[in-house]
């Protein structure tokens, strides 16, 4: 009897055997392709369900959230060559609903495998037409992709998410300087639950993952919407070779609006001829700004006792140090001038007289404490450093031409950053885009708790009677006092520079960069703009370029924010 029983159990284990071995067989020889095209789908296709990130919010002047980087779901189709009897009819039955290039499918053909995509970012109307149609060998597969509502709207802010090497992240912008927040771990492909076991065991079972999140950003989109229109206006009339804008809070570093021209489609970034469209020269680029800087150099005299608004100077024209001769924008010469009439009038050998009676150190050292001698912090990534090497020099003349801002390149954020300071009682800002974190487990983090300043450049006295004089500029001296508004106080100041030579010294006659800022309300701004365009044709001075727009900026901000009268 007991010999019965182990008969029965080892037939048993032997027939259990062999119906594994059966099954192997049919899956690994007589089906493999089935199970393999199974298996590469579940382990390569990105999957509808897994793949997540966190979205990114513009922020109205209400505080309503608007979307401006978020998912789309839909399909992508993928084939399984084998299976593909007829390539001409699976072409044109796919073709027929939505266009895709001939050759590119043909050569996925010829890969061979079980599983090649063809198509992606399909909707779901699309799918269903390419399903009813029972092609063979083509499967379609739910899937989601980064989308940004706004198309080009804050393109070079927001960034995009794209592949480096064989990571999917964020490529540029907030996207990237944010990509550990908006990740979202073990999203990006789909994987099984054993793939994931064993491949990443602890990222599988971590209590500790980080859940990611979505961003609120300080950008408003009526602002933005408006700069971007704006820009458009200038390249349309002027055809510049680059520009840009930027709209800040002066006393809190909050960018409202930043913008540049030409731009690109987030949504269709690899149509982009160059990948130097995606950098973010407000950022990255640094520049001689020119006269701009003026007011930097007057604000620092006034802070240091080294003049006074009512000042005199007496102005030959020109000026000469080390060989070199420095002259007025004219060439000629204003007399005996104030102070006010050397920012009114921008002349460059009244800065340079400041310059000379505060002493090269201590000018030198008012330039740095408005923040020049360093990055501002903002969160973007590839921020540049600006050069100051004239600072460093023994040479009278490399302070001379620093005083009106040239030999010295500055970034756009870093100029917004410096110039903020003179309207908002002499403090250095951090500026910034992004004004909390809303993470995936209902957790809110604030990224500012009140006003970041890094430190005081000029005394509130100082700032006060810069600001005057600036409001003095727009009212009697910026197109001989055309644009000035009656009721509400402006403080601002163009910038014509020239651009230095490639490769070699000296600056060239035939081009030039435009630059323009302003605050408003002059004595407690609410706003600070600043905007520059590169090359522009058919004028030469950025009070006939800019001033236009620049105005129509500021109107469109005291109207849509209700900002009072002020005289």
């Amino acid at each position: 009897m007991y010999k019965i029983r182990i008969y029965f159990l080892l037939t048993g284990v032997f027939l259990f055997a062999l119906i594994v071995v059966g099954q192997l067989f049919i899956i690994q020889i007589i089906d493999s392709d089935i199970y393999l095209a199974r298996a590469e789908a579940q382990y390569v296709q990105r999957n509808y369900h897994l793949y997540d990130r966190g979205d990114i919010y513009f922020q109205t002047k209400e505080g309503e959230l608007v979307s401006a980087a978020t998912l789309q779901s839909g399909y992508l189709i993928a084939v399984n060559p084998k299976y593909v009897t007829d390539p001409d009819e699976v072409f044109n039955g796919i073709n027929s609903v939505i266009e895709i290039d001939r050759d590119r499918f043909m050569s996925r053909l010829q890969r061979g495998g079980v599983y090649q995509e063809v198509a992606s970012e399909l909707r779901e109307s699309d799918a269903d037409e390419i399903r009813a149609r029972g092609l063979s060998g083509v499967s379609l597969y739910p899937e989601r992709w980064r989308f940004y509502p706004g198309g080009s709207t804050a393109a070079h802010v927001l960034g995009f998410v794209g592949f480096q090497g064989d990571e999917h992240e964020g490529r540029y912008g907030l996207e990237k300087n944010y990509e550990n927040v908006l990740d979202r771990p073990g999203s990006a492909y789909k994987v099984n639950f054993f793939a994931r076991l064993f491949g990443n065991i602890a990222r599988g079972f971590s209590d500790d993952e980080d859940v990611g999140g979505s961003i609120v950003t300080t950008i408003e989109p009526m602002v933005q919407s408006f700069l971007e229109y704006e820009l458009g206006k200038i390249q349309e009339k002027w055809g510049a070779s680059s520009l840009g804008g930027i709209v800040m809070d002066p006393s809190t570093g909050a960018i409202k609006a930043m913008a540049l021209l030409p731009t690109f489609d987030p949504n269709n970034f690899a149509s982009a001829t160059s990948n130097l469209i995606f950098s973010n020269s407000l950022v990255e680029g640094v520049y001689e700004m020119g006269s701009v800087v003026k007011p930097l150099t007057i604000a620092a005299g006034l802070d240091s006792d080294a003049i006074r608004p009512e000042s005199t100077f007496y102005d030959t024209g020109r000026i000469s140090f080390d060989g070199y001769t420095i002259s007025n924008f004219d060439g000629k010469g204003n007399g005996i001038v104030t102070m006010q009439d050397v920012l009114n009038k921008s002349i460059n050998t009244g800065v340079v007289h400041i310059m000379q009676q505060m002493g090269t150190d201590l000018f030198a050292d008012y330039m740095r404490s408005f923040g020049l001698d360093e990055k501002t912090g903002i969160d973007i990534p590839f921020e540049s450093e600006n050069l100051l090497m004239n600072f460093e020099s023994p040479r009278l003349i490399e302070y001379a031409t620093a005083s009106f801002g040239q030999g010295i390149a500055i970034t756009p954020i870093g100029m917004t950053r410096a110039l903020a300071a003179l309207g908002n009682g002499g403090f250095v800002v951090e500026p910034y885009l992004v004004e909390r974190i809303e993470k995936s487990n209902g957790e809110i983090v604030q990224m500012r708790e009140g006003i970041f300043e890094v430190n005081r450049a000029i005394r509130e006295g100082a700032s006060r009677e810069i600001s005057r004089m600036l409001v003095n500029t727009v009212d009697e001296a910026l197109l001989h006092g055309s644009v000035s508004l009656p009721r509400h106080s402006i403080a601002a100041k163009t910038g014509t520079a020239q651009i230095p030579k490639s490769g070699e010294r000296g600056y060239r006659d035939d081009a030039f960069l435009h630059s323009f800022f302003g605050y408003f309300p002059a004595y407690d701004p609410e706003f600070i703009i600043f905007l520059y365009h590169i090359e522009p044709q058919g004028a030469q001075y950025a009070s006939q370029t800019l001033t236009d727009s620049f105005m129509e900026v500021a109107k469109f901000l005291i109207q849509y924010y209700g900002i009072n009268p002020d005289r």
